[in-house]
């Protein structure tokens, strides 16, 4: 009997990847997204980035088992034409099914709880430090255990982004919504879209925004080709001005970190008053309102101008620890021009990452992104199995000679001021051409 099965070839997929036609693959299979992208939880962005080609380790890495029942209704009837999988492909999937089997993706731990008793404790402390103390030292106290307060609410607000850490989606989205918009006015429909562009475009100049930080730094000597940012959908101009600041970013990147959250709350702001569909926009808004009204309240009760300053910076540069954190990362790792892609996804997301050596205890510090690596390829795997699985991703890396990038915190420091430091040496050559080698410019340049 002949085979009544329609193929497509990688070169007609390829053609379905814009806005009001985004067609993928997934084990072989094409999917017509084009209508769902508006509605789809982790936003339009993953699908455009990703449309025109086979998505099946990402589809896997970022959706539960239960969203598979959903996929007949946008079938095409079409198949992909010669699809195979890589070795790499084929062990990443079996872990994936290895880690379901055991468990691990619904035991969460009791990490929430502690997280929530820690933010009340700290929330307490500081309103009481600030309204019921006169010494400055107290005031100074509860700004930082207001920055730490913020820390602790971030991991929360990225868990909950990633998956449910409460027992049914009516709680965890309520607990986006406190955590992120009214106790650190930063809006969570903000980090989700962010987030998941980062994610699933690690490390691409071009499409990951955890690299787009012009004017002020630049990772790597590609940017100053004026790269166009395809998440803010504009061009990352590398003037005079963008020249100037970053030919001292590794002077100030511990100071601008200090002050970091203020990007947070502009992105938030422009985001829910753009024109862009935000799900639940009224929420997002009310949340962030509550913050700018408890928040300068707060600092009001302070008895002078000095004080509510010192109390701001306290938190805001206590906070700025987090932010750093964000940047070890990835800010020393191997970056790529151009669009992400599915079929190297695996490859994309070790090379992308550096992990953080650290001891079990210190795992709270770090909420979960010590193990970037495991994190990148497992990201819907509660934080407290993150330890539990690196032997196994380890081995993997190995097996398929793919790098498993780690150095301690210090070490994570200093590589990452020595790639600001090599950018910031480049860009201070106003008479010859940009080199485009960061190696040898790290190790030719002295001063």
């Amino acid at each position: 009997m002949a085979d009544s099965t329609k193929y497509i070839t990688q070169e007609e997929l390829k053609k379905h990847n814009k806005h009001g036609d985004l067609w993928i693959s997934i084990q072989g299979k094409i999917y017509n997204v084009s209508d769902w992208a508006k509605d789809h939880p982790g936003g339009e962005h993953p699908l455009l980035n990703l449309a025109g080609q086979d998505v099946t380790e990402a589809f896997i890495a970022y959706h539960p088992r239960s969203a598979w029942q959903y996929m007949d209704q946008f079938f095409t009837g079409f198949h992909l034409k010669d699809h195979s999988f890589t070795e790499v492909s084929k062990d990443y999937r079996k872990l994936v099914n290895e880690f379901t089997k055991m468990g691990l993706f619904e035991k969460k731990g009791h990490g929430v709880c502690f997280s929530f008793f820690f933010i009340t404790l700290f929330f307490i402390l500081s309103v009481y430090g600030v309204m019921c103390s006169d010494s400055i030292l107290v005031h100074f106290c509860s700004g930082c255990l207001l920055g730490f307060l913020w820390i602790q609410s971030g991991w929360l607000g990225h868990d909950s982004g990633h998956y449910q850490i409460m027992t049914n989606q009516f709680y965890n989205r309520f607990v986006q919504i406190l955590t992120g918009n009214c106790l650190a006015g930063i809006s969570i429909a903000w980090w989700k879209w962010n987030h998941n562009a980062h994610h699933l475009a690690c490390n691409s100049l071009e499409f990951d925004p955890d690299l787009q930080h012009m004017p002020f730094f630049v990772v790597s000597s590609k940017f100053f080709d004026s790269l166009t940012s395809h998440f803010y959908g504009r061009k990352l101009s590398f003037d005079s001005i963008t020249r100037s600041l970053v030919s001292y970013q590794h002077w100030t990147f511990y100071p601008v970190m200090c002050l970091a959250r203020l990007n947070l709350f502009a992105q938030s702001f422009a985001l829910l008053l753009s024109k862009r569909k935000v799900h639940n926009r009224g929420q997002e808004i009310l949340g962030l309102l509550v913050f700018w009204i408890w928040y300068p309240l707060l600092v009001s009760y302070l008895p002078n101008w000095s004080e509510r300053v010192m109390f701001v910076m306290a938190s805001f540069s206590v906070t700025g620890i987090q932010h750093v954190q964000f940047c070890l990362n990835h800010f020393s790792a191997n970056v790529y021009v151009g669009l992400p892609s599915s079929y190297d996804w695996f490859e994309k997301q070790t090379k992308g990452t550096l992990n953080i050596l650290c001891p079990s205890w210190m795992d709270w510090f770090h909420g979960g992104l010590q193990f970037q690596i495991e994190h990148h390829l497992f990201p819907r795997l509660p934080k407290s199995q993150l330890r539990k699985i690196s032997p196994f991703v380890y081995e993997l890396c190995k097996k398929h000679n793919l790098p498993y990038n780690c150095a301690s915190f210090w070490e994570a420091n200093v590589m990452t001021v020595n790639t600001l430091k090599t950018a910031a040496l480049q860009a201070r050559d106003l008479t010859n051409p940009v080199p485009k080698n960061l190696v040898w410019e790290a190790v030719n340049t002295h001063g």
